[in-house]
């Protein structure tokens, strides 16, 4: 399954429910951010009805890949453990999927990269105001929940990092609903630029979901949580950035 049909993505979006149901909180209090949030809807609502006609985002050539594809957010992941995983190339590191499934998995790299695998060249925009073409090769996020089993509930998908901020101290995380989960070129990719995924830009794993800006591409993915809702997971809003900082939730381009 190289790809998803159109119906089955909007399948998806139609099991999503309520919109932003687990993080739609707003402070009374807090004129702007309201604005931000009501903002925030609109974008999504937007965004829904343009992929609804046009599900893919654009894949360029080789030719168009980045020189040099900047290194954002943490570049080597603190602690013993992640040490050891790079030490021992992630042999002993394994992805779990669990949450509202079916079959729990738990997956060593060399398993997933055992499934079919999608090699896409998109253009990542930073919010910090740059771009760059890469190229990432992984596996369709659709394909391992469709392996895992979702359960009539689940309404999102969240994704637990390896790096510890020191920000705050906690462990960055980022969340999709079951659109962006499903669309096809929402993979968890372990190779950049033909080579093995580097350190610096998230090794083993990480999220390439295109239709979202950089923040929601997650590195030094662990584990894939799906769930019912968001609020009870860090601060309720969705992810690191978004509880630290008042990030947009749907981050769409």
């Amino acid at each position: 399954m190289n790809s998803i049909s159109r119906r089955a993505v909007l399948g998806g979006l139609a099991a999503t429910g309520t919109l932003l149901a687990g993080c739609g909180r707003v402070d009374g209090k807090a004129p702007f951010r309201q604005l931000l949030r009501l903002s925030d809807e609109f974008t999504w609502r937007a965004q829904r009805l343009i992929l609804a006609k046009h599900s893919l985002v654009r894949e360029l050539p080789v030719s168009q890949l980045s020189a040099r594809f900047p290194v954002n957010g943490t570049s080597m992941p603190q602690g013993d453990y992640y040490k050891r995983l790079v030490d021992g190339e992630f042999r002993e590191w394994k992805l779990r999927l669990d949450g509202l499934v079916e079959r729990p998995l738990a997956l060593t790299l060399a398993q997933l990269k055992s499934l079919p695998a999608r090699t896409q060249i998109t253009m990542h925009n930073c919010d910090e105001g740059w771009s760059a073409v890469g190229q990432w090769t992984g596996v369709q996020l659709a394909r391992l929940l469709a392996l895992s089993g979702l359960k009539s509930t689940a309404r999102y998908v969240v994704f637990h990092c390896l790096d510890k901020l020191d920000l705050d101290g906690n462990y960055y995380y980022e969340s999709l609903d079951l659109f962006d989960a499903l669309h096809p070129q929402t993979i968890l990719a372990y190779g950049m630029n033909g080579k093995e995924l580097p350190v610096d830009h998230g090794a083993p794993l990480r999220l390439r979901v295109e239709t979202q800006i950089g923040y929601k591409n997650a590195k030094y993915v662990d584990r894939v949580e799906v769930v019912d809702r968001l609020n009870s997971i860090g601060k309720g809003r969705g992810g690191w950035w978004e509880d630290f900082d008042n990030a947009v939730w749907y981050a769409g381009q």
